[in-house]
């Protein structure tokens, strides 16, 4: 249809083109009679006259010059017919006697100084004897006195056009053929253009429509279609075939999206979405809802339980690790959901029970969990925390605990880990599971982390001036990836005054796997300038030896998962006895945590371990009753019998 419609246009400008060719021929046709009228008028006539005025007349000699020269010039046939008129316009003389006495308007133009030319047929005009004859160039040029050089009169001359059109014939049809064939050309052209131009159309209206209800980045379906099949799963959803509907959310998403880059993150949401599809039953419906947040239908079961099994089935799929570049990654969900039609017959309202579900699971460390009633509270809580807690820094609410540590062979308390409580007005005293999760999703972990570290370096004089003990303060991997972390630091222990080997900062496995390069560039400015580096959680993520080995660390922390189930599982004793004989290995100090009972910190001792912390130390408390209780802690934990 378009190259139909398109050819319209095209044939209308080659006609319009063609028209005004042929009117340009025309006038080099006219342009070459007029010359050849004026050769002829100054050649052939004016010699023939004695240059007086032809209103006076010819004169015998001039009228006898002209009977016998004329019809010798006209014998070639390049003049067909001749006409000597007079100033007045009147003819004179005529080669065929046609004409005599006449008056012609556009003689008088010439006498004014104008030439005449245009295009005719022969014995067209009134007065011309015969029929019509051939197209001619009818031309008016003056007659100029050889002598004088005045106008003595008129020449009407009537040369054939056929040779003229000849003559120009040939340039005429190359031109019509370019002009047909550029504008055949720009047809293929414009048809070439229409046709690439449709087709993207076609695929951008394919892949928009396609975006309307899948997620661009896995390929899944999108919130808007996730809202309309859920809506029709829970439509049909009976009592015997109930339809779950599920959030999944990564745990600690952003801290890798943070540290890997977004790029990673990117890839990361990928292959956990194939996992999902791979996994996922014909019946079931996965989507990326945004962000790291996707939902899932499962139809068919008949119960809680059975959702349960199928969806801690894809928990266990997404938990298997990832590899991203050459960095192996392990990473958790949680999962909340609401059943239907027994948690409620409207699929909005099921989904915003199923968030409640999953952000109880998340912040009480639950896999999968089925929605309760009760957790409307829990959802209320969450969001009035994160809103109160920047209130809570610069009204000073927060409140630290210090935890000891021990050296096993001296018994010597050596340093204090610094824990964060939120005296909050309401609700009493938070332990930092119920606000750190949140903070360390936004910037407030920021100010938080400066707060913690400026006020535990504060109290360490008052712990002990003798300039001996240490405080560890907990880095977040959100906080490690700032390019001013170094200075930040730094910028606070010079404000205290502290010496800065009296600062432990311990950073999760997690944190370091973030961006090598730069986490490596931060620590060792950090330890330049005296800072100690620690390990926290050491076993439980996946650092590279080869790497862990170029950082400056001075002290790696024992997981106390491994630690707490040391006595009762020998895998694990066997893990605890490896850390420390690979921290040892690396010039290390290494230190274990969750030392509760002293059957663990005999076999500690026995492996060799350097410093211990735990509840069969000290439980952490406030800094006076540290203070009070520091002398007697070692002793009252059995480190000097043992």
């Amino acid at each position: 249809m378009y190259a139909a419609v398109s050819l319209v246009p095209v044939l209308v400008l080659g006609m319009v083109l063609s028209s005004l060719t042929e009117r340009q021929a025309n006038r080099a046709g006219l342009r070459q009679g007029r010359s050849e009228a004026l050769l002829v008028a100054r050649s052939t006539i004016a010699p023939l006259l004695d240059g007086h005025d032809l209103r006076q007349g010819l004169d015998s000699k001039e009228q006898t010059r002209l009977n016998i020269d004329v019809p010798l010039a006209m014998r070639n046939g390049q003049v067909l017919r001749l006409r000597v008129r007079d100033l007045a316009g009147r003819v004179v003389f005529s080669d065929d006697s046609s004409g005599l006495g006449t008056v012609d308007d556009e003689a008088l133009e010439v006498v004014h100084g104008e030439s005449v030319t245009q295009l005719t047929w022969l014995n067209a005009d009134q007065g011309d004897r015969g029929a019509r004859g051939p197209r001619v160039v009818e031309a008016y040029v003056p007659l100029v006195a050889a002598q004088s050089g005045s106008v003595i009169g008129v020449l009407e001359v009537y040369l054939p056009y056929a040779p003229i059109q000849a003559n120009i014939a040939t340039g005429q049809r190359m031109l019509t053929s370019a002009l047909a064939a550029g504008l055949f050309l720009l047809w293929i052209a414009m048809l070439g253009v229409s046709i690439s131009v449709t087709r993207a159309l076609r695929r951008h209206a394919k892949v928009n429509a396609f975006l309307a209800r899948h997620d661009a980045l896995t390929g899944l379906a999108n919130r808007s279609q996730f809202s309309e099949r859920a809506a029709a799963a829970v439509a049909a959803a009976t009592p015997e075939r109930q339809v779950a509907l599920a959030l999944i959310d990564l745990d600690r998403f952003k801290e890798v999206n943070d540290t890997l880059g977004h790029g990673n993150g990117d890839q990361l949401l990928v292959q956990l979405s194939e996992r999902l599809l791979l996994h996922l039953r014909e019946s079931d419906v996965v989507a990326r809802l945004g962000g790291d947040e996707f939902g899932v239908i499962v139809d068919g079961v008949h119960g809680p339980s059975e959702a349960v099994e199928i969806l801690s089935r894809l928990r266990a799929v997404l938990a298997e690790p990832v590899t991203l570049g050459d960095l192996p990654l392990a990473v958790e969900a949680s999962i909340g959901f609401a059943l239907a039609p027994g948690d409620g017959d409207d699929a909005e309202m099921l989904l915003a029970r199923a968030d409640l579900a999953m952000y109880v699971a998340k912040g009480e460390h639950h896999g999968v969990l089925h929605y309760q009633p009760d957790h409307a509270r829990y959802d209320a809580t969450h969001l009035s925390l994160v809103a109160e807690l920047g209130r809570a820094i610069a009204n000073d609410e927060l409140v630290l605990h210090y935890q000891p540590k021990a050296d096993v062979r001296t018994g010597a308390i050596t340093a204090v880990e610094a824990l964060v409580r939120w005296q909050h007005p309401v609700r009493g005293l938070l332990y930092p599971d119920a606000f750190l999760p949140a903070a360390e999703q936004t910037e407030l972990v920021e100010p938080l982390t400066r707060w913690v570290l400026a006020t535990a370096v504060a109290a360490l004089d008052e712990l002990d001036p003798t300039g001996e003990l240490a405080v560890a303060v907990n880095i977040s991997a959100r906080s490690l990836i700032r390019t001013d972390f170094a200075e930040d630091i730094l910028a606070i222990i010079g404000a205290s005054d502290v010496d800065p080997r009296r600062v432990i900062l311990e950073i999760t496995e997690t944190a370091l796997l973030a961006d090598p390069e730069r986490a490596a560039r931060t620590l060792c400015t950090l330890s330049e300038r005296g800072v100690r580096i620690s390990i926290d959680d050491f076993g439980a993520g996946q650092t590279s030896l080869g790497y862990l080995a170029r950082l400056p660390v001075s002290e790696l922390k024992i997981d106390k998962a491994f630690v707490l189930a040391m006595s009762d599982d020998p895998r694990n004793a066997a893990i605890v006895r490896s850390v420390i004989e690979l921290g040892h290995s690396l010039g290390f100090t290494v230190t274990a945590e969750g030392v509760e009972t002293a059957a663990s910190l005999q076999d500690l001792v026995d492996a060799e371990c350097d410093l211990v912390q735990g509840y069969l130390l000290a439980r952490p408390m406030q800094l006076d009753s540290l203070r009070e209780r520091l002398p007697e802690i070692a002793a009252a934990a059995g480190l000097r019998r043992v």
